[in-house]
């Protein structure tokens, strides 16, 4: 295929234009690097919908969300060119507070740079709504520091929170803030004018940057406030970030400018231990998104309104950037079906396919079960996230494959994967692939490539019942069941009675204790519509922080009420068994109720809804 700007434009106008229309996306990007030189760039639709601003490859600004890492990564490769930094020292050495000792292994800037510090996911503060709510990285680090579940050094669990360390390290060691070390040591080697890490933007770049929608219909959202800046603040033009793909396509050197040392940045592309050999892995800050038989690194990135990716071939000397301006309204993720398009036609798959040997192997009935995201919060009032984030495993016996849920094709059908090798499995008439290994633990993890499932992130086996979806959703469903039931039956009870003059028959104290059952089931039915509020609540960027906080708080105030309302509940069951008076319905029906109450406690007690903490 004619690798022409030419050819270039008529492949991306007849993708990108369609996927803004059908996606109701504002507007796109996108630049193609080979061999040291920009082959195409062009802009899409609009950077302002409601004056029809178009888009400047050269000048106007996207945000690509965490592909920013990539220059972080690119800083704290030249501290450790200069001897400043050490990969494999314990990062405590260079910080000015310390990281608590946990499972007797030391943080590495090698584990960060792999995701593998061990560290949950924290929400917190990622996003604020105002200039005045951005704080210096070494107090952002101190007060929100997450809890490690994991041995470092072990499993991929990918962190934001790491990664901004990894920034702070560099203004330690070299002594200066980091906007300014990555604008005088990366920026201007690389001649990026139309680039910068700084919240708000200079004056001089303001009226170049593209609005941010979640849908093109709707209005435009306000500039992005990151607090972890060196992870997720860039703005940069597309041609620009071109400069940075140049740089690392020819090992470290950009035009006469030499930014890192050949050998650096090839240790910098490389590979690194843990991963299956079948599958993707991590580099340093780089994963690889091979593809097609070619190697290939890269990076996604992604804010509330812009998406974007970039990836290196390195086989064949090409990068690719593009963004897009807008969530959009689409299921599926434009920029990976940008790529895979992009392969098909101008790099088709030189990959020698295994043979599949469907019954040489018998591994189906080891892997099917349900697992769990490594990136996820384990202590915080958002552990229950995990929950939803679960992922089974099923065999398909028609067929002798698997199918896990969320890997669905174009139709939204389930995938089916058939083993290709021992415990490794490939989608049938497709390229994705699972891979199952035991930890060091013994439990099974499962390893993907496909679109948005980077190396970066694993699944882990659940093993514990009280953890899995179908346990919970059976508690959580027959909880408010039969809580609901319980508030809609009482006005109609009481219409009911009312209409045939049949007044309830209870002596006081049993009356009393009625209607504190109402009330804890009330109080429980206010707690849900709080609690997924409070939920929406962490994707609107100005009500975040202070309010969230207060949010979150009377919402743990609210549970503990539910739960020690439920010995109310148990307590009225005891009672009505022991009334010879009552009906068997209404003594089986306080049964239900006693359950249901404390159903729900258990659950909200089990997924750290309780803690009181306010970190999440």
């Amino acid at each position: 295929m004619t690798f022409t700007p030419e050819d270039m434009e008529a492949f991306f106008d007849g993708l990108i234009p369609l996927q803004i229309e059908q996606a109701n996306i504002a507007g796109a990007v996108v630049a193609i690097v080979k061999d040291g030189a920009l082959v195409f760039a062009k802009g899409y639709g609009y950077a302002d919908v409601a004056n029809k601003t178009r888009i400047s490859p050269e000048t106007t600004l996207f945000r690509p969300g965490s592909i920013s890492k990539l220059f972080t990564w690119t800083a704290v490769m030249q501290q450790v060119e200069q001897g400043k930094l050490d990969l494999d020292r314990d990062v405590n050495d260079y910080l000015d507070f310390k990281i608590p000792p946990a499972f007797d292994k030391p943080i590495t800037l090698r584990d960060i740079m792999t995701h593998r510090t061990g560290f949950e996911e924290t929400l917190k503060d990622l996003f604020v709504g105002s200039v005045e709510e951005l704080h210096p990285l070494s107090q952002y680090l101190q007060s929100h520091m997450p809890s490690r579940i994991f041995p470092p050094g072990t499993t991929p669990a990918y962190s934001n929170y790491a990664a901004t360390m990894a920034a702070y390290l560099v203004e330690r060691v070299s002594g200066q803030n980091f906007n300014d070390y990555v604008e005088e040591h990366i920026f201007k080697p690389l001649d990026m004018h139309h680039a910068t890490f700084r919240q708000p933007l200079p004056d001089a770049l303001k009226t170049a940057m593209s609005n941010g929608y979640i849908i093109s219909s709707g209005d435009s959202k306000a500039f992005e406030l990151i607090q972890v800046a060196p992870v997720g603040s860039l703005s940069a033009s597309a041609v620009d970030m071109t400069h940075f793909m140049i740089m690392h396509l020819q090992n470290g050197r950009y035009g006469n400018a030499q930014v890192l040392k050949p050998e650096t940045a090839v240790q910098m592309h490389a590979r690194q231990e843990g991963w299956p050999k079948e599958m993707n892995a991590m580099c340093l800050g780089f994963y690889e998104q091979s593809q097609n038989g070619y190697r290939i690194i890269g990076h996604e990135g992604h804010t509330i309104l812009f998406h974007s990716k970039l990836f290196l071939n390195l086989d064949v000397n090409t990068g690719l950037f593009i963004s897009y301006n807008s969530a959009g309204q689409s299921k599926l993720d434009p920029c990976a079906i940008l790529v895979d398009q992009f392969m098909d036609r101008y790099f088709p798959d030189i990959s020698s396919q295994e043979i599949e040997q469907p019954a040489a192997f018998q591994n189906i009935q080891n892997v099917i079960g349900t697992y769990a995201p490594s990136r996820r919060c384990e202590t915080t009032s958002l552990a229950v996230s995990t929950l939803f984030l679960e992922k089974k495993v099923t065999a398909n016996v028609e067929d002798n494959t698997i199918s896990m849920a969320g890997l669905n094709g174009l139709n939204q059908q389930p995938l089916r994967f058939r083993e290709i090798a021992p415990m490794v499995f490939r989608e049938v008439d497709g390229k994705a692939k699972i891979a199952f290994v035991n930890d060091a633990s013994g439990r099974r993890v499962a390893h993907i490539d496909r679109d948005i499932y980077y190396p970066s992130v694993v699944f882990q086996q659940v093993h514990n019942t009280l953890d899995k979806q179908s346990f919970n959703y059976f508690i959580l469903g027959f909880s408010l069941s039969v809580i609901v039931l319980t508030l809609l039956a009482w006005p109609l009870a009481a219409i009911i009675r009312k209409h045939y003059t049949k007044p309830i028959e209870l002596e006081p104290r049993a009356k009393r204790l009625r209607i504190g059952v109402h009330l804890v089931c009330l109080n429980i039915v206010v707690y849900i519509v709080g609690l997924l509020a409070f939920v929406s609540t962490l994707s609107d960027v100005s009500v975040l922080s202070e309010r969230s906080d207060l949010w979150l708080r009377m919402l743990q105030v609210i549970g503990l009420v539910a739960g020690l309302g439920s010995l109310v509940v148990i307590y009225n069951s005891i009672r009505c068994w022991t009334d010879k008076q009552r009906w068997l319905w209404s003594k089986i029906w306080s049964i239900l109720q006693a359950f249901a109450c404390m159903g729900f406690f258990w659950f909200i007690s089990h997924w750290n809804l309780l803690n009181f903490h306010l970190k999440y």
